[in-house]
């Protein structure tokens, strides 16, 4: 039986959005004219649409979804400022002991973040 996170890994991508084109397995996207919030609803309406076709369950689907936009948000955001947690939360908009305990959470090493 799937899990959640497997049938969420798998989706197949919808051929109606013809800002979007598959790839392969791969979603490429000219984002620029498709938002992130587009992407994430299309690829969210073909979950629901799968997980009917195939009476997988749903479950914790909230934190994955959450888990699988905020890790790499976070590991971008730290990238960009060199691996400065401080700059980071502040551009985040979150506590710095907050990062702090999402880095630690989804086990993110800002020092390899850094720009050489």
């Amino acid at each position: 039986m799937q899990t959640t996170n497997d049938t969420f890994n798998t989706i197949q991508q919808p051929q109606q959005n013809n800002q979007l084109q598959n790839t392969g397995d791969m979603l490429v996207a000219n984002l620029t004219q498709v938002s992130l919030e587009e992407l994430v609803k299309s690829k969210l309406e073909v979950l629901f649409r799968q997980q009917k076709e195939t009476k997988v369950e749903l479950n914790g689907l909230y934190s994955l979804v959450m888990e699988q936009v905020e890790k790499p948000l976070i590991e971008l955001s730290l990238k960009a400022h060199n691996g400065n947690q401080v700059r980071t939360a502040q551009m985040l908009g979150i506590n710095r002991n907050t990062l702090k305990k999402k880095i630690d959470n989804y086990n993110i090493k800002p020092r390899r973040l850094r720009l050489n």
